[in-house]
């Protein structure tokens, strides 16, 4: 058996074995399988690399529906308010929208397996590369890189599996694995721990990094996307500002036009504004069965299209049809040109994962690009008081997304915050690339999901009346210290590790 990893050029495959990608975290990776030279060290990590978008098996089985990044973008952003489920379903995405989880659930257990196994062998790339005498800039770049991927995965296993870190740092994190020789057996760190560790790896990677290797790869300004990501969470402003410039005055990207806008996701890596994404080929086009978009987007055939746009994005929106954005929410209308309901639901098919070589279920995932960090300093400015520049970086938002005519010049809506600007420009620029729910929720906000949806307990199509908002409903308002806003802790863990405690 052989298996795929990430490409230099991504039309040409390579293969190599498939000892990378054992079942078990405890028997993959070990320094005895890497040659101690760039070219093992490169397998070893393309390796990890891979994991983010194969179809690992998992529990004794391959299932299609379990992917890194499908989980990844399904379990954070189907728990939004900007994606809505026109029906029930008994596939695991269907907790995220019912708040009902389960330690037991496949997709949490799978996401957990995952990303440890993707740690430990980064962990294991480490620990190789220690033995190279004298590295040299392209070894450093590789281990640079690995500690990035440490970073990157604790920092998401972070946001789905603990309370946010302004909410209490010292609540039980996340396990922190950072060695190898790591017992099985450990505990939670605190939040604030976790934190301390994912910036502290971040920055390693970043000093160790010096070479562009891709956007496909990680690399120096990846990194500081991440420390941007990473201090804004904590609620570091003056932090999360630092390295939100050092991106963008890296010289190295640029934000998209409104012309370039409508296919940077289709042309992810070859956009100006990626900074990092992880490289699907055509040969990793899962088609219907297992890709991310096929249940968000359907040509008729490609997917099963059963979550949509919701409509409180769609109302966020409303004010500007000229909004280049809206070209990733399609309607789905008949012959006649009606709008066309699925179990009462209208039909707005997304389209942030779809259309590369004209696939409706191929893209190349954007984790970091530009407009986040000017959106990242524009928080962090509004936090601080400083309510010009924040309304200048949306602007430099706007203005590149056919909103010339509708720029805030230095003047906030009637009635708003800089703060509640700032996160509505994020929410429409960032839609449907898993940042919603941690956003509402680090900020200590409610997430309100008052619009028809299979997310109302009990809801029949007959219930349905378009014309005025559902009421009566649980799971509507969702408050920030809801137990379910995070996952539990998958039972493989708990009931093999007896020092990792269980969230309530």
């Amino acid at each position: 058996m052989t298996t795929r990893f990430l490409l230099i050029i991504l039309t040409f495959p390579l293969l190599f074995g498939s000892c990378l990608k054992d079942i078990n975290p405890s028997d993959s990776l070990t320094t005895g399988t890497i040659t101690q030279t760039t070219q093992g060290l490169k397998q070893a990590l393309n390796g990890a690399y891979a994991l983010f978008k194969d179809h690992v098996e998992f529990n004794g089985t391959t299932d299609l529906n379990n992917m890194y990044l499908r989980q990844y973008f399904q379990m954070s952003d189907f728990a939004s308010d900007d994606i809505v489920c026109a029906q029930t379903t008994t596939d695991p995405l269907y907790y995220s929208f019912s708040l009902n989880h389960t330690p037991t659930q496949t997709n949490s257990r799978y996401f957990w397996y995952i990303s440890y196994k993707i740690i430990n062998d980064v962990n294991t790339v480490i620990e190789a590369a220690e033995g190279i005498q004298n590295p040299d800039a392209t070894v450093k770049q590789l281990i640079g890189e690995c500690y990035f991927l440490r970073a990157f995965c604790h920092f998401n296993l972070a946001k789905f599996y603990a309370r946010p870190y302004a909410e209490n740092a010292a609540a039980d994190g996340i396990i922190l694995r950072t060695s190898t020789s790591d017992p099985s057996s450990k505990a939670r760190s605190t939040v604030a721990a976790v934190y301390a560790s994912i910036i502290a790896d971040a920055a390693k990677g970043a000093e160790l990094m010096g070479q562009q290797r891709g956007v496909q790869y990680a690399s120096q300004e990846a990194a500081w996307a991440l420390l941007s990501r990473a201090y804004l969470y904590k609620g570091d402003n003056d932090s999360t500002i630092y390295y939100s410039n050092k991106v963008i005055n890296s010289g190295r990207f640029s934000l998209e036009t409104a012309a370039g806008y409508t296919s940077m996701f289709a042309n992810a890596g070859g956009s100006k504004e990626t900074i990092l994404c992880v490289a699907f080929t055509t040969v990793d086009d899962y088609g219907k069965a297992g890709s991310i978009a096929s249940m968000i987007y359907s040509d008729g055939n490609s997917g099963w299209g059963e979550e949509f746009a919701s409509q409180s994005l769609r109302d966020t929106m409303s004010a500007h049809p000229e909004d280049v954005r809206w070209s990733y929410i399609v309607p789905l209308k008949d012959g006649s040109g009606n709008l066309e309901k699925k179990n009462g639901i209208e039909t707005y098919y997304i389209m942030k994962f779809s259309g590369q070589g004209g696939s409706p279920t191929l893209s190349s995932p954007i984790l970091f690009r530009l407009a986040e960090m000017y959106l990242n300093r524009a928080e962090a400015a509004a936090k601080a008081g400083n309510t010009t520049a924040a309304l200048e970086d949306v602007d430099m938002i706007r203005k590149n997304r056919g909103l010339q005519n509708a720029l805030y010049n230095g003047q906030l809506p009637a009635g708003k915050t800089a703060l509640e600007t700032v996160l509505k420009e994020r929410r429409i620029e960032l839609a449907f690339e898993g940042h919603r729910t941690f956003d509402v929720y680090r900020n200590k906000l409610s997430m309100n999901r008052t619009y028809w949806g299979y997310h109302l307990p009990g809801l029949k199509e007959s219930d349905i009346d378009l014309s005025k908002k559902p009421a009566g409903y649980q799971n509507m308002i969702i408050a920030p210290n809801n137990n379910r806003v995070v996952y539990y802790i998958p039972i493989d863990e708990t009931q093999t590790n007896k020092l990792c405690s269980q969230n309530p």
